[in-house]
This record gives C-alpha cells, structure tokens and sequence, in this order.
C-alpha cells in the first residue's frame, strides 16, 4: 500500500511560494516577516492536508490554503472583512467535516467538501482558512539560504490566476463571458457585442465597470 504521509510535499521545499504570496502584500500596514510567518503556517497546512492522488500540482493546491492566512493577519488587525458568502460556506464545511468525523472518524478531503458545497477546492480552501485557528510552525532550523529567490518563479503566476478565477466567479454568467470573449479569445468589442445581442458602447461601458470591479476585488 502506498504511503500517502511519506510523499507529502516538505513545506521547506516550497519556501518561495511563501515569499511570492507574501509580497502581494507588502506595504499594506503590516510588516513583512508577519506575513511571512503568516504563510509559513498556511505552506504546513497545505503540505498537512494535501493529498498526492488529487491530480494538481502542490503549488496550485498550496496558494489559496498560504494566501488564506495571510489574508486571516489582516482579518484579524480589522483591516480585511471576511464576506457573508465565505462564512457561509464556512459554517457548511465545519458541519460536512463534524458529521463525517462522527460517521467515519476521518477528516473528509477536500475533493469531497468541495462536491458537497457546490464549491471549488480552492474556494473551500479559503473558508477554511477564515474558520481554523492559527498553527504553530515548529521546524527548528530557518535556513536562510531560502528565503532569496535567485529567479522568477511561475508559482507567481499561479497565485495570480487562482486570485482572478475567484474574483471571476462573482460575476454573473454573462458578465463572466464577456470578459472572456475580450481577453481570453481576444474578441474586439464589435464582434463581442454581436455575440452578446449588445451594442458596441454598451459592451464597452460594461467592460470598464467589470475591470474596475475586477481591480478593487484583487487590491482587497
């Protein structure tokens, strides 16, 4: 039988994850190496919770779950409000996760909190993060040698795209197609307008209101 425990990622080994989700928030009134504490306990409970037979790479599973307490720093410094749809979903997972602990004395992965919530692994990943409390990160040794990142990392990418496809999911279904015939096939705003059954001024003035909306959410 496979070991799960023994092929789980060392959270050592992804420390520039840590330092790409980290400096998303630098200069927002919390010091630098708070945050980085902060997704030094959210890399340990990725590489806790992940489970190697999910299919996706540990950085994708990895980001929300760091971002997640990075972001729980400012939640509890007053500085970031948790939506009412994330506690929601929160207060769902905790119940799914207390029944299935009774039922089979295991904690349900994450795969089936997500079917069972109607949610994205990522988004379950979230709630989660605003609902457990903090986990201390007992590794004894702090090599340095880690913490500078000698080139640029795609795991930046990632937290970006995982960052806008949930921001994306908040739009309504035509709005989310709108945007996605202008930048992800690249669409002009006249052919656009003709899929949608709109004009070209009402798909522009549309596009503006979704990028602002877009840009306010990711600054959050």
């Amino acid at each position: 039988m496979k070991n799960r425990k023994a092929d789980r990622p060392r959270p050592e080994e992804h420390l520039g994850l840590v330092h790409l989700c980290a400096n998303r928030f630098r200069n927002r009134g919390i010091a630098y190496e708070e945050l980085y504490s902060a997704g030094c306990e959210g890399l340990v409970k990725a590489a806790n919770a992940f489970d190697t037979e999910r299919g996706v790479q540990f950085s994708t599973y990895a980001v929300p779950v760091i971002l997640g307490e990075i972001k729980r720093v400012f939640r509890e410094s007053g500085t970031v409000h948790v939506s009412r749809g994330l506690r929601e979903l929160a207060m769902k997972i905790q119940k799914i996760r207390e029944e299935a602990l009774k039922e089979t004395g295991c904690e349900p992965p994450l795969s089936v909190l997500a079917q069972k919530t109607d949610s994205t692994p990522e988004e379950v990943s979230m709630a989660l993060c605003a609902v457990s409390p903090t986990i201390s990160l007992t590794a004894p040794d702090d090599d340095e040698g880690q913490t500078n990142i000698a080139v640029e990392s795609p795991d930046e990418q990632i937290s970006d795209r995982i960052a806008l496809r949930q921001v994306m999911a908040l739009l309504e279904p035509k709005d989310r197609l709108l945007l996605e015939l202008r930048y992800y096939k690249n669409l002009t705003q006249v052919k656009t307008a003709e899929k949608l059954g709109m004009t070209q001024v009402q798909v522009s003035r549309r596009e503006k209101k979704l990028l602002l909306f877009l840009r306010q959410e990711l600054l959050k």
